[in-house]
């Protein structure tokens, strides 16, 4: 009789891993055109992603169309999501301005303890010292690249003015730290295709508003050319894409691998900034990557008890949304208007993380 597989070599987690590298290039690249577009005088956060919203609301709200899917939630909650998450990303994609495209990527990681905060106050859910460990060290390397860039902020390389673009990525993770945990109160009542959907329709509106008030000029006065035009369309796409397959990696290993994941893209901007702009790197950021890595690890460490309860959960979150689909399927055949609609109270896991 054969012995089964190793845990870690196992077709799930193996795709699994590949996936979450797929998305850490993902996170990478949005960076690399943010900095690219910075680089050339185009300043223009909101409209960077107003192309990915149009995405999301075409895409997932045309198959709530098509499936004939009722809001489970109401409007104005998404409304409040949409703005937070808008402005997250604004504030987020300024900072390319301002710092360098390595601060950007590890300072992004403050959303974690942010999170990590805000579902203790307002969700109710319960961490062991463990957690809390590992947050404190995550911390000590945000710090530590503040620290790098105040001491060193004559270098051309690390942009015009990085304690100021550092204060802006911190402000921006800070939002999406407060847009992961709305969004995962409102995933808990609602479908993840509505999630995205009602998103991508008010993230759009609230960027165009803002465009108009804020960007118009810049974009009247910026140069559309091929080097302007790319950055753009690739921004898009890549959030697109990274807005789709975060779920997928939720259902296959959870969120525990997709934060070790997403750590990886701190490396490949490392690597980006070092063979594609030819810059010289601090060796603070080594100790900082080496110090947040160290504290995701102890951060998304579970034992073996652990693990099988959110394979349980997200297995169980599966079936229940199945189950959903059929239901709101079967409320369209003729003789099911006497049933009493979806249920509001159903629960997912699919919980989204920090970007």
């Amino acid at each position: 009789m054969a012995l089964p597989a190793p845990r870690w070599l196992r077709r799930e987690v193996l795709v699994g891993l590949a996936l979450g590298q797929f998305v850490s290039l993902l996170i990478t690249s949005t960076g690399f055109s943010s900095s690219e577009l910075a680089r050339r005088g185009v300043n223009a956060p909101t409209s960077q992603s107003l192309l990915n919203y149009i995405l999301l609301a075409l895409v997932y709200g045309g198959i709530m169309i098509y499936k004939r899917q009722h809001l489970t939630v109401k409007w104005y909650y998404y409304l409040i999501l949409s703005i937070v998450d808008v402005e997250a990303n604004y504030i987020v994609v300024k900072a390319y301005q301002y710092t360098s495209l390595t601060s950007v990527m590890l300072l992004d990681c403050w959303a974690i303890p942010c999170v990590l905060f805000l579902t203790w106050i307002f969700l109710k859910t319960k961490y062991g010292l463990r957690k809390l460990f590992g947050v404190g060290i995550c911390v000590a390397g945000v710090v530590l690249v503040v620290f790098s860039d105040v001491h060193a902020s004559e270098r051309k390389s690390k942009g015009p003015s990085p304690l100021k673009g550092d204060m802006l990525v911190i402000a921006g993770a800070t939002l999406y730290a407060v847009s992961n945990v709305t969004e995962e109160y409102i995933v808990k009542k609602s479908s993840r295709i509505e999630v995205m959907a009602m998103l991508g329709v008010f993230g759009a509106i609230i960027s165009g508003i803002q465009i108009s008030i804020l960007e118009r000029e810049e974009l009247r006065s910026t140069e559309w050319n091929a080097s302007a035009v790319l950055p753009f369309i690739g921004f898009a796409l890549a959030m697109f894409l990274f807005y789709s397959t975060v779920p997928i990696i939720l259902k296959i290993c959870g969120a525990t691998m997709l934060n070790l994941s997403l750590l990886t893209s701190d490396m490949w901007a490392v690597l980006i900034r070092i063979f594609a702009y030819h810059e010289k790197v601090d060796w603070m950021y080594f100790v900082a990557f080496a110090g947040t890595a160290i504290g995701l690890i102890i951060y998304s460490y579970k034992g073996s008890r652990e693990a099988a309860e959110d394979t349980a959960q997200v297995t169980g979150a599966i079936d229940e949304e199945t189950a959903t689909e059929n239901h709101t399927a079967a409320e369209r055949l003729p003789g099911a208007g006497e049933d009493d609609g979806p249920d509001s109270n159903k629960t997912t896991s699919e919980a989204p993380t920090s970007r």
